[in-house]
C-alpha cells in the first residue's frame, strides 16, 4: 500500500499540540512569567487543584525534555498516517481522555501503596505520558487494526512494518524509562492507558 506523508488537512491537531507546548515552554522557561511549580502533577494537591491533571502535560523540565516530546508527537503522527487515520479529531480526543485515564491509573497505584503505608512524594510533568499512551494504542492497532474509537470512525488498519518499528521503539522506550530523572510510573501508566483505550 502506498503511503503519502505529505501535509494533510488533519495536521492542525499536531501543529496545535506542538505550538502549545512551545508557547508554554517560552512562558515558563525562557521568559519566566509563569511559575512551573503551579502546574506540576503533585498527587497530594490534586483534590484541591485538579487543573494539574491537564497542565502537567504542558510543561517540561528543560529544553531536551521538550524536544524529545516534540519528537514523540512527530513519530506518532507518522504512525497514524501509516495506519491510515481517517478522523479529524482523534488526536485531540485521545489526549483529553488519556489525561484523565493516566491520572486514574496513578491514583489506583498510590492507593495500593498507601494500603502498605507507603506514601510517594513526587512531581510529574511533560507530554511523555501521552506519547507512551499513543505508543501502546498504536502497537495494538498495528496488530489488529482499529476501525472506531469511542464510536467514532478512525479507520486504522493493521500494518506489519509499523508493528516491527513500534515493537523496537517500545522496547527502547521502556529501557530509557529506567534512567535517573525519568518517570517510569508516568511512562508505564501512559502505556497501560493507551492499551486500555484500544480495548474500548
Amino acid at each position: 500500500m502506498a503511503f503519502n506523508n505529505s501535509i494533510s488537512k488533519n495536521d492542525w491537531q499536531y501543529i496545535l499540540s506542538v505550538s502549545l507546548l512551545i508557547i508554554v515552554f517560552i512562558l515558563t522557561d525562557l521568559i519566566g512569567v509563569v511559575d512551573k511549580e503551579y502546574f506540576y502533577f503533585v498527587p497530594r494537591l490534586i483534590s484541591e487543584q485538579p487543573h494539574r491533571i491537564f497542565t502537567s502535560i504542558l510543561i517540561h523540565a528543560d529544553l531536551n525534555h521538550l524536544l524529545s516530546n516534540l519528537g514523540g508527537i512527530i513519530i506518532t503522527r507518522y504512525f497514524l498516517m501509516r495506519l491510515g487515520i481517517e478522523s479529524r479529531f482523534f488526536y485531540l480526543r485521545f489526549i483529553l481522555i488519556c489525561s484523565f485515564l493516566n491520572f486514574f491509573i496513578i491514583w489506583v497505584y498510590e492507593k495500593i501503596l498507601s494500603y502498605f503505608n507507603v506514601y510517594p512524594n513526587y512531581a510529574a510533568l511533560g507530554f511523555s505520558g501521552i506519547i507512551y499512551a499513543l505508543f501502546g494504542f498504536l502497537l495494538l492497532t498495528s496488530f489488529y487494526g482499529k476501525s472506531h474509537f469511542l464510536s467514532k470512525k478512525i479507520g486504522l488498519k493493521s500494518n506489519y512494518e509499523v508493528q516491527k518499528m513500534l515493537k523496537t521503539i517500545c522496547l527502547i522506550s521502556l529501557i530509557f524509562s529506567f534512567l535517573p530523572g525519568v518517570s517510569l510510573l508516568g511512562h508505564l501508566s501512559g502505556f497501560i492507558a493507551g492499551c486500555f483505550l484500544f480495548l474500548i
